[in-house]
């Protein structure tokens, strides 16, 4: 008798794990937490600020940390990679990785890369945007018919 409550407990107990573990996986896409370790954070935002400097260098600081944002929006967003680099090296979408200005080191002490670092910590000037574009520079007529949903510096923040 003492052997099947034995059984049904550790019944009852593994279940509750399985349901536990099911509900986290399910909940957040996996089991593992979403930490990243220091230098992994690190190596995002130097590769973030490679982006936004190329991006919007000239821009004021407020426009820096909508560019960053926006490219963490799409991370988040299921037409886009679900990377920091998949988002900035998916083709075309940045001319920052087209001319090269991606591969220049920024400084952790530049305000780009604190802008970077607004941004990763949730600061969203861009309300949500997961595209931007300057009207005077871009040739991209599709881009127009997206709805603006804030004006930074040169810069028109998109949906």
């Amino acid at each position: 008798m003492k052997i099947r409550k034995y059984c049904s407990l550790i019944f009852v107990l593994s279940f509750s794990l399985l349901l536990v573990t099911a509900g986290a996986y399910l909940e957040h896409g996996s089991i593992q937490p979403k930490v990243l370790a220091a230098g992994r954070y690190s190596n995002e935002v130097q590769l973030l600020a490679r982006c936004v400097n190329g991006e919007a260098r000239g821009e004021p600081y407020i426009g820096q940390v909508a560019v960053a944002a926006v490219i963490l929006n799409r991370v988040k967003h299921p037409s886009f990679p679900n990377t920091i680099a998949g988002v900035i090296y998916q083709p075309r979408a940045f001319t920052a990785t087209v001319d090269g200005q991606i591969n220049v080191p920024i400084s952790p002490d530049s305000t780009v890369y604190q802008a970077c670092q607004d941004a990763m910590n949730g600061w969203d000037p861009s309300n949500g945007a997961v595209y931007y574009y300057n009207p005077r520079k871009t040739s991209n007529r599709w881009i127009f018919s997206r709805e603006v949903v804030k004006v930074i510096g040169n810069h028109r923040f998109a949906k």
